[in-house]
């Protein structure tokens, strides 16, 4: 596979023509640091066994998808390393944004990318212990009958080819330049990645249900992201920080 840019960008890209799931190849893979330091990806077109967010698994016929993980190496106080999905979906969205110029393209919390309101894009990361790594799947080729669920949409459907290689170098530059704002500022404020994630975000402002660990389930009105990236949803008993859960927008975005 052919990838240039990318190539310009991250320390070492491996393609694979198929991994069950290129997460964990690639935590085996990132026991070696000095062969695998920070931004080397594994990718493929075909992933027979993915997983996604709560377990859910994540599979695309051959050819329909991209399957992108890359190993993150950097320094983050423990409070803020749970921006490091969110950078990923800010990032992501930004990548698919410049090829897809005449949509709308957007987060919903924590990382899933939307174009027009249909996911095109979902996102796990996975703490190793000297190292995350991040996972993403792209819809590409992907057609309408191939697609997953009818809130979803790829390249394909919206009638454009994926720059593949475009697309990943766009995805590794933004990763890499949020993560080190983070880490040299140590704080989302000051770095601007706090202000990124909220122009990008699609939920603050939605009535939401929230599904949370537990069974629990928490609706209210997405107010804000608070200093660590955790979702603050404010219902009749007052604001509630979210730091894991899966979002379901009730409603669109208020006027």
């Amino acid at each position: 596979m052919d990838l240039p840019l990318a190539r310009d960008v991250a320390p070492r890209i491996e393609y694979v023509p198929a991994s069950a799931s290129t997460n964990a190849d690639l935590r085996s893979l990132a026991a070696d640091p000095l062969g695998w330091p920070h931004l080397s990806t594994l990718i493929t077109r075909n992933q027979t066994a993915g997983r996604g967010r709560l377990d859910r698994v994540w599979t695309a016929p051959d050819g329909a998808a991209l399957a992108i993980s890359v190993v993150v190496r950097v320094s983050l106080e423990p409070a803020l390393r749970g921006w490091v999905p969110l950078i990923a979906g800010i990032a992501m969205a930004d990548a698919v944004a410049a090829q897809l110029p005449a949509h709308a393209v957007g987060v919903k919390w924590p990382n899933d990318v939307l174009v027009d309101e249909h996911k095109i894009c979902g996102i796990l990361a996975e703490a190793m212990t000297d190292a995350i790594i991040v996972g993403a799947g792209v819809n590409t080729a992907m057609t309408a009958d191939q697609l997953p669920v009818p809130t979803a949409t790829s390249f394909g459907v919206l009638g454009a080819v994926a720059d593949e290689d475009r697309l990943l170098a766009d995805y590794l530059r933004g990763l890499d330049a949020h993560l080190s704002a983070l880490a040299d500022s140590g704080d989302a404020i000051s770095s601007g990645l706090h202000a990124a994630a909220t122009t990008q975000s699609t939920t603050l402002g939605r009535a939401v249900r929230v599904s949370l660990p537990g069974e629990r389930m928490l609706e209210g009105i997405a107010r804000e992201l608070d200093e660590e990236g955790r979702l603050v949803v404010r219902d009749d008993r007052g604001d509630h920080s979210v730091s894991a859960g899966d979002v379901v927008h009730v409603r669109p975005l208020a006027d």
